[in-house]
């Protein structure tokens, strides 16, 4: 079997991928509530912003989809994949990449992408 040598892109790439499959793991079922949500946006980028090769993160929290889902008799809801609108730029040597997590409609799914790869 030939080895292929791993990239910069590749690692960047890796990385970013680590990035949103924690941040999803890690804060969904999080309690919130249209209150809470801006303190748990902060929390979220903080978290991620603090771990290797992250350079920006963004992370947002669709106050439609949470308002819907809210529980009249406690007023608040589990923070879910389809509520979550997340951007990470992560540089790896000499490699940055841009990555999100948004909901697809069509698939009706929070769907992770890469949206661009720059050699810098």
């Amino acid at each position: 079997m030939k080895k292929e040598r791993i990239s910069d892109r590749d690692k960047a790439l890796f990385e970013a991928g680590i990035k949103l499959g924690a941040l999803y793991h890690q804060f969904t079922g999080s309690p919130v509530n249209l209150k809470t949500a801006t303190s748990l946006e902060k929390a979220i980028q903080e978290s991620i912003s603090v771990q290797p090769f992250v350079e920006e993160i963004s992370v947002s929290i669709d106050r439609k989809k949470l308002k819907e889902k809210l529980n009249g008799k406690f007023g608040y809801t589990e923070l879910q994949g389809p509520m979550l609108n997340v951007w990470i730029k992560v540089k790896y040597g000499q490699a940055r990449v841009f990555v999100r997590m948004q909901y697809e409609p069509a698939l009706a799914y929070p769907l992770m992408k890469i949206e661009n790869i720059e050699k810098i």
